[in-house]
């Protein structure tokens, strides 16, 4: 043991609250010596233990990294906050939970970005190992950061924090950039010549550092590269053999139960659905599909390396996969001997009508998960949502058919185009959904609505929209609430989103590189774990904003112009052209409902 491991024992694991997040050895793990390897990748999620540990993406990014005979990954999550207080009363700085190493000794530190209100976690992990948040301000010798996830396709407001961005899908550009990487330093190469010769190697690497912006107020006039030859526009890598892509055969079985503790597998990448809204709809293209074969082969050798008791099929709409039926009755033929169930996420209700005599006693049936997205039809439409009542109710009464007791829906609010009669419809359609149920059983179904706030993303058709004001979303609180009580009901019941995240998230979202100041700054006043109620802070962003010459609501609900410069177009994505005809056709509905 040496003196770092046993200063870690004595001085945080016998202190801090939850151990387990920070011991690492669970079953399944790998801890290759990271002195033994050519290059060492300290794998970092900005999220405590149990929700990284229930990221696809990050167990397939271990196990392959891990698989490379010269490298060694392993993994970091961001220490709750009574760790991170310990951490930095004495002086331990942030390390990996296999080698219990400093990250600071890694040649290469790489976060998973999933939200906007991850940021400051980032920010909180790279202060705790040691390192200066601002890539020019760390060392040649210091570890190279880079970034990936859906963040990394409108990374300039963090910008300043990281080396290099991976846009796109990582599992075979890792590989790329780890061999690229173990050359380069082999042959002397300092960290700014690698960088320099990655962006001009790989299409989906964005090294931030050499380009640059010219402003005209709020307002972008150019972005170029620093240097000539260089390109100004990147495209998001694509893995085109997803039947082979690479699967985790030993997945890790961790110590705490994490948010989503199953076997875990992607059936297919990409949604069919082009739902105006959604990020992943129009970033994650093409579709692909996994084979069954290949399906049921990952499934068997998952669970009998964890022994976990549910088979989850995970996609953005699993109800579009082609052999879904076929898949469910492979699956159960090997699985219902051994009393493992299947979880069925992103099912569309008309898709359930069919399915239920083939699910049976598999699948969990303590809720069932619908987005609905909108009450109205009018606004379904607008949105490109295809779900009609018709099928809405004739997928739930199936679905009280077969057994299930409990729903969960899933609305939105702040679209454009919705009136107070809209907002006081997802009311009106629980009670009906509930209702349904005393068709079959004579009985009430229980609802829960999940009530969010529609945040215009990049890469979308909404991404020119102004965001609804806290006011407006307030206000569509209020009349939820007011609309049941008049009604008197019990059985439906209603969670909101805080609309104050809501609005940081927008406001940071379609931001430019300007606001790495007001990030860094809102880390300096005490940010962190943003997107948990119980540490999240308006205040303290508003202030960031504020000392910086901004205000957080105007840049929420900043309306961008189709034919400006946007802080994130050169960044991957779909079509602008293909964006902007959904974006007018969605204002032609909504000019066709008289709003």
């Amino acid at each position: 043991m040496n003196n770092f491991t046993k200063q870690i024992e004595t001085q945080f694991l016998n202190l801090v609250r939850k151990p387990s997040r920070y011991i690492g050895s669970e079953v399944n793990s790998i801890n290759k010596p990271k002195v033994a390897a050519k290059l060492s990748f300290a794998l970092c999620f900005p999220d405590i233990y149990e929700i990284g540990m229930s990221h696809t993406g990050l167990a397939i990014l271990y196990d392959v990294l891990n698989s490379m005979a010269d490298v060694a990954a392993h993994r970091c999550f961001t220490p709750w906050i009574d760790a991170a207080e310990l951490l930095r009363k004495n002086k331990i700085p942030l390390f990996a939970l296999e080698s219990k190493e400093p990250l600071r000794d890694y040649d290469v530190i790489g976060f998973s970005l999933t939200t906007e209100l991850c940021y400051t976690n980032m920010l909180l992990m790279l202060d705790l190992a040691g390192l200066a948040l601002r890539s020019k301000d760390r060392k040649e010798s210091d570890a190279l950061v880079i970034a990936g996830g859906q963040m990394a396709n409108c990374c300039e407001p963090v910008a300043d924090f990281v080396d290099l961005f991976v846009l796109g899908e990582a599992e075979e550009t890792v590989v790329e950039l780890a061999k690229f990487l173990i050359e380069a330093k082999q042959a002397g190469k300092t960290k700014s010549q690698s960088l320099l010769e990655v962006a001009q190697k790989f299409d989906w690497a964005y090294v931030p550092s050499l380009y640059e912006f010219e402003y005209d107020g709020e307002k972008i006039v150019s972005f170029k590269a620093a240097s000539a030859g260089m390109r100004d526009h990147f495209h998001s890598a694509v893995v085109s053999d997803f039947d082979n892509a690479h699967v985790p055969q030993k997945p890790i079985v961790p110590y705490l139960q994490p948010v989503h503790e199953r076997v875990s597998i992607e059936i297919m990448r990409g949604c069919p659905g082009r739902c105006r809204f959604c990020q992943a709809s129009f970033c994650r293209r093409p579709i692909r599909y996994r084979s069954i074969e290949r399906i049921v082969d990952i499934a068997k050798k998952q669970y009998h390396a964890t022994g976990f008791d549910t088979i989850s099929l995970l996609s953005l709409s699993t109800a579009d996969y082609p052999e879904l039926g076929e898949l469910v009755t492979r699956l159960n033929e090997y699985f219902s001997p051994l009393r493992v169930g299947l979880s069925l996420p992103s099912l569309r209700v008309d898709q359930q009508l069919s399915l239920m005599p083939k699910l049976g006693a598999s699948v969990r049936k303590s809720g069932l998960t619908i987005a609905v997205e909108a009450a109205s039809q009018n606004l379904r439409l607008m949105i490109n949502k295809p779900l009609t009542d018709e099928n809405l109710f004739a997928g739930i009464e199936a679905a009280y058919r077969a057994g299930y007791r409990a729903l969960k829906l899933y609305f939105m609010v702040g679209f454009p185009g919705e009136t107070q009669a809209d907002i006081l419809a997802i009311v009106d359609l629980c009670v009906a959904i509930a209702r349904l149920r005393k068709n079959i059983d004579g009985k009430t179904g229980e609802v829960t609505a999940a009530v969010s706030w529609l945040v215009p993303k990049t890469h979308t058709p909404f991404q020119y929209l102004s965001q609804q004001s806290g006011e407006y979303f307030e206000n569509a609180r209020r009349l939820i609430l007011a609309r049941k009580k008049e009604l008197g009901i019990k059985y439906v019941s209603f969670k909101f989103h805080n609309y104050n995240q809501s609005i940081l998230e927008s406001a940071i979202g379609r931001g430019d590189r300007r606001l790495c100041n007001v990030i860094e700054a809102a880390y300096r006043a005490g940010a962190k774990f943003d997107l948990w109620d119980e540490a999240f802070d308006m205040e303290i962003w508003r202030n960031a904003f504020a000392d910086n010459g901004f205000d957080v609501n105007t840049q929420a609900q900043r309306q961008y112009s189709t034919e400006e410069i946007l802080p994130w177009q050169h960044l991957g994505g779909p079509s602008v052209q293909g964006l902007l005809d959904h974006y007018l056709a969605a204002q032609q509905l909504t000019e066709l409902t008289g709003e």
